[in-house]
């Protein structure tokens, strides 16, 4: 049982270290080249919260655990929006910004039921996988593309991005490729260790990979995330907190199963009790979004303390089914 208990802490520190110097050395790079701040942090950052969840779900498809894969993904979705924004909204209400209604939502929930449609056959076929990836480049080119045509009305967003990220100078260009190269070699190492100690875990506790996949593994993806929301509250950027938790759910829908259902032979297998039951039940939970998040543009304290009391039931179920 301690080599589970190591393997799990390594692949945790692997994967938020890593994830944290991926960011912060990718963000960095992309000013170095003279790439503006706010289409950095729309993008570069946004793919670096989900890089751990991409490293797991490769590896446990891989390795022959496709239960792992996709339950993280759809785990990893529901932990971000039921205990992220549930505890960001405790520590302070959350301000939801008009756009967020408007469009990202309306895509979070569509992508996340274009998922549900694709995996009614119990599987995520490598052409479905292939749209799913042509969706997240034309979703990427379209942030650009507005960042670009919009950018003296995002001054403001330029002015904290440069905050956040360092000012637009013509800096060694060694330092931040330094830290991309180290933040990726310890997700990978840490991805390794995670899915090692889940898979003996649930072997040791007669639990099934789809189990441990849609609790331990996707709340330890997701500590990037976690992170990131609750520090953006605390510092009372409380936009910053929705907005990286929706995006992340978009990537991880779009990037990571589009991705390893395209690149593993085959595609991914989807286990039956994560299509009738977990799979619907993300969906939900992005279609909720919408009304609460509406309701006043924000989402209060009584708000996240449902969507807390939410989580905590769905994890209790997933329990006791166990």
């Amino acid at each position: 049982m301690w080599s589970v208990v190591v393997f799990l802490i390594l692949g945790l520190v692997g994967l938020v270290g890593g994830g944290d110097l991926l960011v912060r050395g990718a963000s960095k790079l992309a000013a170095v080249l003279g790439i503006p701040p706010i289409i950095i942090g729309l993008t570069v950052v946004a793919f670096g919260t989900s890089t751990p969840e991409l490293a797991v779900s490769l590896k446990a498809a891989f390795g022959g655990n496709a239960d792992i894969a996709i339950s993280n993904v759809v785990g990893s979705n529901i932990f971000n929006v039921l205990l992220i924004l549930g505890l960001s909204a405790l520590v302070s209400p959350l301000v939801i910004h008009s756009q967020m209604i408007r469009r990202e939502v309306p895509l979070m929930i569509a992508f996340s039921i274009l998922l549900y449609a694709m995996s009614w056959n119990s599987s995520i076929a490598q052409w479905e996988g292939a749209i799913l990836f042509a969706l997240i480049i034309a979703y990427t080119v379209w942030l650009i593309y507005e960042a670009r045509q919009n950018r003296k009305e995002n001054a403001e967003l330029v002015k904290e991005s440069e905050q956040e990220y360092g000012a637009l100078k013509k800096n060694s260009i060694l330092l931040p490729l330094l830290f991309v190269a180290i933040g990726l070699g310890l997700v990978m190492f840490g991805a390794d260790q995670l899915v090692k100690g889940a898979v003996l875990l649930a072997q040791s506790l007669g639990v099934s990979d789809t189990v441990i996949g849609l609790t331990i593994v996707a709340a330890g993806t997701s500590l990037p995330e976690l992170v990131a929301s609750v520090m953006a509250t605390l510092k009372g950027e409380r936009d910053i907190a929705v907005g990286n938790v929706v995006g992340s759910n978009i990537y991880n829908i779009l990037a990571i199963v589009g991705i390893s259902g395209a690149i593993v032979p085959g595609g991914l297998q989807v286990n039956s009790s994560i299509l009738s039951f977990d799979l619907p039940f993300m969906v939900g939970v992005a279609v909720i979004c919408w009304p609460f998040f509406k309701s006043g543009k924000q989402l209060s304290r009584r708000e996240g303390l449902v969507f807390l009391v939410a989580y905590v039931a769905y994890t209790s179920y997933l329990i006791i089914q166990a």
